[in-house]
């Protein structure tokens, strides 16, 4: 019978430690009477099995097939080897080794069996905020360093009494090595305080129920949850929303909302059943969803505070036990907005919170298991029937994106605004949380920490620095300050354009229609309206919108009505100020006529290429938004009221464009002033302005559609790939898809990180790593 046993050596990669691993292969031995031993190194975990041949192949297809939940395989590789009879299977204490190549899971949400236990009067962690157990709770917050043991998170200071122990010693048991498994008795502890500091509950179990009184009260809450902090506030009173917008000078940036259920949103939000499941997933990202109409029509409303002048609503689901317990005890929906100081990253630490934002919540609902790392919220949406990311962040970093080839190890540094930063090691491409803008120090410290903390954790020390061409981000400096390291530039559209060729595994050439707000070019002005042709290594450029001037450079971003005034000049000339259009009068002549001598001298006034700046003019010249209070807030407002028309509605074709030859030979010139012209020629004749926006939207997919297809006939490619940011617009990513889809085309988007900038340092590490392989 012993000469039918054999031996197996397995090394598993992927997502293995800290998702109830070792335990479930534990489990599986039993099931196929294996004798052996699994134990965490540094590279994943390796199990050692003895039994007869037939079983280990049946072990190993359920490693495959039967994993758990949050775990995931990326290599198997088993090696026969000698016998060394062992009696029984069994977990091991983890091995070091000299580099590091695991996987590491995302902070996930509490999942069911925790959460039958939290509400359970019976259970000794009833109503405990800190529930949690293989399948759930925090990860990537709370590593220090790998390999993912108690020692290397911030839980090492709490020390488990015996109960919790037993638990973690048994390999049958849920909690298995949980590495932040507690209970009431052992572990964190939360507490209420108020805005100076001072505790005001009398014990940790009433600091919960307190504070949810606070919120049915109309209080601001300060929360520390999983990676940072958030600011709380029943979502159904409006004196508090409005009172959490002043405080935190936030005038129209749409709130996010916390709900208790799905169900609790069925009154204000269209939820389809692609949408419930994501809203469901154990990553519990913000999911933007369809307004319904008169959401705020009845006593029990969402404030009308909450989301001004915006389709959507940003709701996620409660995902850790603290959240539920505040949603049970009270209000059914809450603002859930970042806890920060403006421009700043979220607060992890208490002081630092009380410190930042004291002046804007009453209270404080703290606890002592320190934040390691911060994660702000991941947003996602429904487009084109396809999970798309606008922000990547808690629930799915660290969690690579694997390519089909194989990279160097090089730092992709991201962008100027909503930056990640990367990392490559093989196929895999190691995508940072958001880390945001880069405009001041806390933001450069944040930014430079979260490079060190990946490059530690994932063990990479990159050979090749991919950066921006714009000299003045913070993130092409720190390139720049880099020793002992090749440095690549890459210019922003490629960058965007080589990200979703890359994360659709394409290499051959490729037509890509790249649209944004700002992006540096290859002549010194300031792109954002472009069609390449682009391969990873390289592209040319093959058509663009006309230039515009920007008077007053960066202002004309905060302030359209600069662009409004740029867009009108070059259609009228100084005559626009003659123009009875009620843009003329809110602006007045004499500040209009300041801007127009800007123009005609060039002072401070860069040419822009700009898809988003031309987005901003016509909705200041429709007097939506003359200025904005956070970024892209014009053209959402813009495409707000597009959203409400229906096809049928338009009155007559979409607007005239022009498309010419350009600059250089090869170059197309795509220009919209016919469309500006007749768009003022609406507005006389008193046609709405939501007509007037979604016939403006046609035009725009309409003349990047006409010079694709134009440039599809001089070059015979069929391959279009769609990136930047204006294509988070609805209209625009749909109405694109579909006409270039009935022109023959094999279109392409994004899916796996987002289509604006913060998808953007995947496409520099992939265009570095071709250039470098030529």
């Amino acid at each position: 019978m012993k000469s039918n046993i054999t031996a197996r050596q397995l090394e598993i990669k992927g997502v293995v430690q800290g998702v109830g691993f070792r335990p479930f292969l534990f489990g599986l031995a039993q099931t196929y009477s294996l004798a052996g031993e699994v134990s965490n190194t540094a590279d994943g975990v390796d199990a050692w099995v003895e039994g007869r041949e037939e079983d280990i192949e049946g072990f190993i297809q359920d490693i495959l097939h039967k994993h758990p939940l949050l775990a995931s395989i990326s290599d198997i590789q088993t090696q026969k080897s000698s016998l060394k009879h062992f009696s029984e299977f069994k977990i091991v204490k983890s091995k070091g080794a000299p580099s590091r190549n695991t996987l590491i899971s995302p902070d996930v949400s509490i999942c069911k069996d925790c959460l039958f236990e939290l509400e359970n009067p019976e259970d000794r962690r009833f109503e405990y905020p800190f529930i949690n157990c293989t399948n759930c709770g925090p990860r990537f917050t709370i590593i220090e360093d790998i390999p993912y043991d108690r020692p290397k998170t911030s839980m090492k200071s709490f020390v488990m009494c015996d109960q919790c122990q037993k638990e973690y010693d048994d390999p049958m048991d849920r909690r298995f090595h949980a590495q932040p498994n507690a209970c009431p008795d052992c572990g964190p502890e939360v507490f209420l305080t108020d805005n100076s500091g001072s505790r005001v509950e009398e014990t940790a179990q009433d600091a919960v129920g307190l504070a949810a009184n606070f919120l049915s009260q109309g209080k601001i809450l300060g929360v520390k949850g999983l990676g940072g902090f958030h600011l709380a506030c029943d979502a159904s009173n409006e004196l508090a929303v409005q009172s959490l917008r002043e405080k935190k000078i936030r005038p129209h940036k749409p709130f996010a909302l916390m709900a208790k259920s799905v169900e609790a949103l069925h009154d204000y939000v269209h939820v389809s059943e692609q949408e419930k499941k994501l809203l469901e997933a154990y990553h519990r990202p913000i999911v933007l969803l369809e307004k319904k109409k008169r959401v705020f029509s009845n006593l029990m409303a969402l404030a009308p505070g909450v989301a001004p002048l915006n389709t959507c609503l940003g709701v996620m689901l409660p995902y850790t036990p603290l959240h539920y317990l505040l949603l049970k005890k009270g209000p059914d929906i809450l603002v859930m907005t970042s806890g920060n100081r403006s421009g700043e990253p979220l607060s992890i630490d208490n002081q630092d919170a009380l410190d930042a934002f004291c002046h804007i919540a009453d209270y404080f609902l703290l606890h002592n298991r320190d934040i390691y790392f911060r994660a702000d919220d991941s947003i996602m949406r429904i487009q084109a029937g396809q999970e798309r990311f606008v922000r990547r962040s808690r629930g799915y970093a660290p969690l690579p994106v694997s390519l089909n080839k194989k990279l160097p190890p090089v730092l992709g540094c991201g962008a100027g605004l909503k930056n990640t930063v990367c990392l490559t090691r093989g196929n895999d491409v190691f995508i940072s949380q958001h880390i945001g803008d880069l405009e001041n120090i806390k933001s450069e410290s944040y930014y430079k920490s979260s490079i060190e903390h990946l490059k530690r954790i994932f063990d990479i020390q990159p050979k090749i620095v991919a950066h921006d061409m714009h000299p003045g981000y913070m993130s092409t400096s720190y390139a720049d300050a880099q020793n002992g390291v090749k440095k690549v530039a890459v210019q922003h559209h490629h960058a965007h354009a080589v990200s979703c060729m890359a994360e659709n595994n394409l290499d051959e050439k490729v037509i890509a229609v790249t649209l944004d707000g700002t992006g540096y070019g290859t002549d010194g002005r300031i792109w954002g309206g472009e069609i390449l042709l682009a391969t990873p290594k390289d592209f040319l450029r093959k058509a663009h919108l006309s230039y515009l001037h920007m008077p007053g450079g960066d202002k004309a971003v905060l302030e359209p009505w600069r662009m409004a005034v740029s867009v009108l000049f070059s259609c009228f000339g100084k005559e626009f100020l003659d123009l009875d259009i009620p843009f003329v009068r809110q602006i007045g002549k004499k500040k209009l006529n300041i801007v127009c001598q800007m123009i005609e001298k060039q002072l401070n006034s860069p040419l822009t290429s700009s898809a988003g700046r031309l987005f901003d003019a016509v909705a200041s010249v429709l007097c939506l938004r003359h200025e904005i209070s956070h970024e892209s807030q014009a053209a959402m407002e813009l495409e707000a009221i597009a959203a409400g028309v229906g096809d049928n509605e338009l009155d007559g074709p979409a607007y005239d464009f022009n498309i010419r030859a350009g600059e250089t030979e090869g170059l197309l010139e795509i220009d919209m002033l016919p469309c500006i012209e007749q768009i003022v020629k609406d507005m006389q004749s008193d046609l709405s302005e939501s007509v007037i926006s979604l016939k403006f939207h046609h035009t725009m997919v309409e003349a990047f559609t006409d010079a694709v297809v134009r440039i599809k006939k001089e070059s015979g490619i069929k391959k279009a790939v769609l990136s930047g940011g204006v294509f988070n617009n609805d209209i625009v990513l749909n109405q694109m898809i579909a006409r270039l889809e009935n022109k023959g085309f094999e279109v392409y988007t994004h899916s796996k990180v987002p289509t604006g900038d913060g998808g953007i340092c995947l496409g520099q590490v992939a265009a570095a790593a071709a250039m470098e392989k030529d």
